[in-house]
């Protein structure tokens, strides 16, 4: 997901991250990078274009707690409301079922309307509380 940050705008950035952050210190890197598939599970999402393979979009949980994992995601910009999260989620919500978890859960910006459709079309058992600007959304897995 870190080459496809170069091509997400600062507002995509600001939703992802909370603030428009362009560039990782080495330790953000080796986060994002080093994933174990136990506790820290990532997907991509790739296309073809102009014959060579590209990242369009990336999903992530990490497990926080016994049978729980925080999610977040991001597509760029150009791929956005093509169903890209959707599937990434989908693929989450089957390996983190199968790894035990009980339940996903996001912070989410309130304006960020297409991301929390993603989680309200999942399928799953959604919870949603209100606090400022930020949703908090809890996904049931079982």
């Amino acid at each position: 997901m870190l080459a496809a940050v170069d091509r997400l705008s600062m507002q995509s950035l600001s939703r992802r991250f909370f603030t428009p952050k362009r560039h990782f210190n080495p330790q953000e890197i080796s986060f994002f990078l080093n994933v174990d598939f136990v506790k820290h599970v990532a997907l991509v999402a790739a296309i073809e274009e102009d014959g060579e393979q590209v990242i369009v979009g990336g999903g992530r949980y990490i497990i926080t707690q016994p049978r729980m994992a925080e999610l977040a995601f991001a597509v760029v910009d150009k791929y956005q409301g093509q169903g890209i999260g959707a599937a990434l989620l989908r693929h989450l919500a089957i390996l983190a079922r199968s790894a035990g978890l009980e339940l996903l859960f996001a912070e989410v910006l309130a304006e960020n309307t297409g991301m929390l459709k993603v989680f309200d079309r999942s399928g799953l058992r959604a919870t949603k509380t209100r606090e400022a600007d930020v949703v908090h959304v809890s996904l049931q897995l079982s």
